[in-house]
């Protein structure tokens, strides 16, 4: 089943009717099913009603307690993980206004207490200098025209959320996502330099997979594990937010199979110094 960003909310209407039909088709009442799943009554009830959204392992264990055939269990199945998935267009962003988006951001910060950040191609918002960011906030190809100056100051506010001790940020970057000239090469070495620095905070690790390094995986795209909840995967026309327990799973893992090829702490300071003073040189 194909994602279409516009039938979102119509797939998640749908897998709640679909699930309720099923559910009373089997004869099984809602309180019966409760059991069979190991689930409350209420959440049976939420789930049907459309008021929360089951994960696919709720839906699997739904499916197994009513009996259904394979075909059905596949085709709702593939209906669950495509609700799971949200679809934001960047257009869309701009045309609220960046600040929203950057308000958007720093509500997932706050709710969030282990943040995993795989960066691949760009050094991200939480750790720009003002300079980086706006280049990074005016790109040539379609250029934002919303009130850019007033998205950095909230994304610059957002970086306090860093000094919060009661939360812990992961930022995985590779070496050339650290190259990536951005900016003139002063404005590189002084960002390069801002990693270092916020490198000797105790609550934010910062890692550099090198160049040399052997990776038998690919580094297809940037995205964001937020704590085991939630995924958000940056895409050049808008975002993909997952939220399957599945979907976080598979992309914790991914990122702890990079981390094993990344340096830290002294060995990530040393190689991030010794670029910043290429940019200078």
């Amino acid at each position: 089943m194909k994602l279409d960003p516009e039938q979102t909310g119509q797939h998640r209407n749908d897998l709640a009717e679909a699930l309720k039909i099923l559910r009373k088709a089997s004869g099984l009442s809602g309180e019966r099913l409760a059991v069979r799943t190991g689930m409350s009554q209420s959440k049976v009830s939420r789930i049907e009603n459309g008021r929360i959204l089951p994960s696919v392992v709720d839906v699997e264990r739904i499916l197994r307690a009513l009996g259904v055939d394979r075909a059905t269990s596949e085709d709702l199945l593939g209906l669950t993980r495509v609700a799971n998935t949200e679809y934001r267009d960047v257009r869309a962003s701009v045309r609220q206004g960046l600040h929203h988006r950057q308000q958007e951001l720093a509500a997932l910060e706050a709710g969030a207490v282990r943040m995993r950040y795989f960066l691949p191609t760009l050094i991200t918002g939480l750790l720009q200098t003002p300079e980086y960011m706006r280049a990074a906030m005016s790109p040539p190809v379609e250029p934002a025209s919303g009130d850019v100056s007033k998205a950095i100051a909230i994304k610059l506010s957002r970086q306090a959320v860093l000094y919060n001790q009661s939360k812990k940020f992961d930022f995985l970057l590779t070496e050339s996502a650290v190259r990536w000239q951005l900016c003139e090469p002063a404005v590189m070495s002084i960002q390069l330099d801002r990693l270092v620095s916020l490198s000797r905070l105790p609550n934010v690790r910062i890692g550099v997979i090198p160049l040399s390094e052997r990776v038998a995986e690919g580094a297809y795209h940037t995205y964001v594990v937020y704590d085991e909840r939630m995924v958000t995967i940056e895409l050049f026309t808008g975002q993909l937010v997952l939220r399957d327990p599945k979907d976080a799973e598979h992309y914790r893992a991914l990122y702890e199979f990079f981390s094993e090829q990344a340096r830290w702490g002294d060995e990530g300071r040393q190689l991030l110094t010794r670029i910043s003073r290429e940019f200078m040189q």
